[in-house]
């Protein structure tokens, strides 16, 4: 793997078991949440990963990070496998890649208090000693936008916003490199969420972190995404820079999603056509034959139904998983 990429990502594969019937209550069902996933996040960059709800985003974001164990495929951290370590290894590469929940409230213990939150992985993992812990939580605590006095409160002490600063100050607590973000600002205000987004960019010129955005709010991931990569049912349908896929998306699907975000220049509401995509996703049990998003595309064929396209690349450099992509102008000279 190449020096400059900080985490990649080969052929992921997560699929779970539901229901079970019979003598040795086998598997009756297998939930193809994630299938195939690939991508490469460059050093001191930010992927954006879009989707609907349910097509795999926090699934994948667990398995980038070791939460749970892939089906199959493989993670490279600065060129490791991690999906090969275990124990003391494991323990140590993780302090390189940290994820953000998406719940502030959820993912705080209630029962310790921030300077505890913060400060017992540090020193668990030996970073600093007891005598240096609260000076150093204290700092990250500064950092983040939190009042270092606050250090002994608990999390219900705290708004939402703050509990937010809360996670990301512990994500940043085992100064790692790659910080995953699982919908990091779903869960708050509007105007708390510019303020944790002008956060996290702060943070990533600073101490040069790489990013793994994922987010189903398509105008949210913009405004921080270097590159952005579409997943729909499991499958990353397209992946480019984030000004190509947002001004000329190529995959039917990216451009469905786009036409919903709302338009806040009034005098281009009309010429922004919305698109109404029909039926319902396919179940993850079930998934449709070739294209899985033929289902409810207005462009498919009898070739989209027999045949999975792969991903291939355009001629902006983007790479996109269909038969028939949206014609996408080149510039020349």
């Amino acid at each position: 793997m190449s020096s400059d990429i900080a985490l990649q990502a080969i052929d992921l594969v997560k699929h779970f078991s539901t229901g079970s019937s019979g003598f040795l209550g086998r598997a009756t069902n297998i939930v193809q949440a994630v299938d195939g996933v690939s991508f490469s996040l460059p050093v001191g960059k930010t992927l954006g990963i879009v989707g609907e709800s349910g097509c795999g985003k926090s699934t994948l974001a667990r398995l980038v990070t070791r939460l749970i164990d892939p089906s199959s495929g493989s993670v490279f951290l600065d060129g490791v496998d991690i999906t090969t370590l275990s124990g003391k290894a494991l323990r140590e590469m993780r302090r390189k890649l940290q994820i953000i929940f998406q719940d502030p409230y959820s993912s705080l213990n209630p029962r310790h208090s921030i300077g505890q939150i913060i400060g017992d992985p540090m020193r668990i993992q030996g970073i600093v000693n007891k005598a240096n812990e609260k000076a150093e939580v204290q700092e990250l605590m500064q950092r983040v936008g939190l009042n270092p006095e606050h250090y002994n409160r608990y999390p219900h002490e705290f708004s939402g916003g703050q509990r937010q600063r809360i996670g990301i100050a512990r994500a940043l607590s085992l100064r790692p490199s790659v910080i995953v973000a699982d919908e990091p600002v779903s869960a708050l205000d509007v105007s708390i969420q510019a303020q944790i987004l002008n956060l996290l960019e702060n943070l990533q010129k600073d101490l040069g972190l790489s990013f793994v955005f994922i987010a189903h709010d398509l105008s949210v991931v913009r405004h921080i995404a270097d590159q952005v990569a579409v997943m729909y049912l499991g499958k990353i349908v397209e992946v480019g820079d984030s000004a190509t896929v947002y001004n000329s998306p190529a995959h039917p699907y990216t451009k469905a999603l786009l036409s919903a975000v709302p338009v806040a220049n009034p005098s281009l509401r009309n010429s922004a056509k919305r698109i109404r995509l029909v039926g319902d996703v396919p179940s993850a049990i079930d998934p449709p034959s070739g294209c899985r998003f033929r289902t409810r595309c207005w462009k498919a064929t009898d070739l989209c139904e027999a045949v999975e396209p792969p991903l291939q690349a355009d001629a902006t450099g983007r790479v996109v998983a269909c038969h028939f992509p949206e014609e996408v102008p080149v510039s020349v000279g």
